[in-house]
């Protein structure tokens, strides 16, 4: 009686400690699934969402655009300042003078008929050769070579003028080469008309035959 008494207490025991490991076990496994399951799920919503973000951040390029177009706008106000525009004008139309004064003008023209026209009617018939060579030729000459000084002289202070204004604009913006050659370009025209016609209008160039 007494062994059997040990021996259903001792099995009772063993039994006892066989169902806590067991009991602990199977809590231990849930424990190990449970965690591995949300570890699965953590990086299969991260990694999407994840890779979205940057090209999303990167798409919307709000900032980035905005300080582009800042720094173009910039660049592009910067330069509305002197274009330059009215030398290269300047320059042509000293050259166009210049030119004007050595081939002669629709103006030279006219005043060269009128001054014949009214030496002829200031002559007659009786009149001798030299009043009539210098009325009818020389004042007309004269007049021709007056408005050719005209244009020469309007087309060097033109030049000048172009060659000179960049000395009082913007320091430090240099003149264009093709205004800077036009420029000298009318101002050398201008000087050539301007001698030619003080030496035209003062007869030491081609002046009127000797009538004697």
């Amino acid at each position: 009686m007494g062994t059997k008494t040990v021996d259903e207490t001792g099995v009772k025991t063993d039994e006892r400690k066989t169902d806590e490991a067991t009991e602990a076990a199977a809590s231990t496994e849930a424990a190990e699934a449970a965690e591995a399951s949300g570890t699965a799920e953590k990086p299969g919503t991260d990694t999407p969402d994840g890779t979205d973000t940057p090209e999303d951040a990167d798409g919307a390029d709000s900032p980035e655009d905005g300080d582009v177009t800042g720094k173009t706008d910039g660049t592009d106000g910067s330069g509305t300042g002197p274009t330059g525009v009215g030398q290269g004008a300047g320059a042509v139309v000293s050259a166009g003078l210049g030119i004007v004064s050595l081939t002669g003008s629709w103006v030279g023209t006219v005043a060269s008929a009128r001054e014949s026209l009214m030496g002829q009617l200031q002559t007659s018939s009786s009149s001798d050769v030299g009043t009539l060579i210098e009325k009818g030729y020389g004042n007309a000459w004269q007049a021709t070579a007056m408005w050719g000084g005209i244009f020469a002289l309007v087309a060097l202070i033109v030049g000048v003028v172009v060659l000179a204004r960049p000395a009082f604009g913007a320091p430090g913006r240099p003149q264009a080469p093709w205004i800077k050659s036009v420029a000298w370009a009318g101002v050398a025209l201008g000087v050539i008309g301007l001698l030619l016609a003080v030496l035209k209008y003062t007869d030491v160039l081609l002046g009127l035959p000797a009538t004697g």
